[in-house]
């Protein structure tokens, strides 16, 4: 939100006293269904600056309100909204359910740049990509994967943004490149020991592989937030290459005696080879909701 000025060189806030707040998701005006920036900013200045009905989505909750849009030009009306209709980011896929085509991602929510809230998604896509760049994890900086999603292949839609990942349905499963020979059990909670285990992540636009960690720490009875398992990483291979544990990483499954126990959600900023992962079930729990 900002104040805005409007043709008669005086400040505006349209926004104030309608209940609206930052992190809302706009979703109609006037009964019209928006879809994105360039038709808010039509439908806003189809107004003349009479008063529009807004509807919005406000912690999962659908909410109304009116706003007089403020003239700045000709035929420029504004809100004094700041509104963004899309986000991307690279991560890592965690795991496939063959018998309901479910998949989850990251471990941890897509968040608003700006206000640090979970985005209230209205839908999204999910595609392969391209890996560009490894920048190496460094004391006090983390590191991170850089690529590119532009010619690449949809794999499916997201339906859920949560604090414990992403999550949706698979349509197009060989852009997945999966190895069906693969598929293992998940580990319950008493099943996982602090010791040696492994990650899976693909670091080279090649097929995922196996890295070595320590699981340092169990919080058996977390079910609250994605920091389950205090994780370090000791493979020299992956060390050498990425510093430990860097963003993008973020959904690399965690596999111990050959069953699926959580994924890579955290790095520790002060201490870049190590961090956190979520248990297994969280994450499949999550799947059960997916429409």
């Amino acid at each position: 939100m900002s104040e805005i000025e409007g043709e008669d060189n005086k400040k505006y806030k349209p926004y104030e006293n309608t209940g609206i707040e930052e992190g809302d998701r706009i979703i109609k005006i006037n009964d019209t269904q928006i879809d994105s920036t360039d038709e808010l900013i039509e439908t806003v200045n189809m107004s003349k600056g009479e008063e529009i009905k807004l509807e919005y989505v406000h912690e999962q909750e659908t909410k109304e309100c009116s706003i007089t849009p403020v003239k700045q030009g000709d035929n420029d009306y504004k809100l004094g909204l700041w509104v963004r209709d899309s986000a991307a980011g690279v991560g890592t896929v965690t795991f496939y359910e063959p018998s309901t085509r479910t998949f989850g991602a990251l471990g941890h929510g897509i968040s608003d740049i700006d206000t640090g809230e979970l985005i209230d998604i209205a839908s999204g896509e999910f595609v392969t990509t391209r890996i560009l760049n490894i920048t190496k994890g460094e004391i006090g900086t983390p590191g991170k994967i850089q690529g590119t999603i532009e010619n690449q292949e949809n794999i499916g839609l997201i339906s859920k943004n949560t604090r414990f990942g992403i999550y949706g349905t698979v349509d197009n499963l060989s852009s997945l490149n999966i190895d069906t020979s693969k598929e293992m059990e998940v580990a319950t909670r008493d099943e996982i020991k602090t010791g040696k285990a492994t990650i899976l992540c693909s670091l080279d636009n090649s097929t995922p592989q196996e890295y070595e960690i320590e699981i340092e720490k169990i919080f058996k009875d977390n079910n609250y937030d994605n920091k389950s398992m205090q994780i370090k990483v000791t493979d020299e291979r992956l060390l050498e290459k990425t510093g430990g544990i860097i963003q993008g990483m973020s959904g690399s499954p965690i596999i111990q005696n050959g069953k699926f126990v959580g994924a890579v959600t955290h790095v520790l900023v002060n201490e870049p080879e190590e961090g956190y992962g979520v248990f297994a079930d969280i994450m499949l729990k999550q799947t059960k909701e997916v429409e």
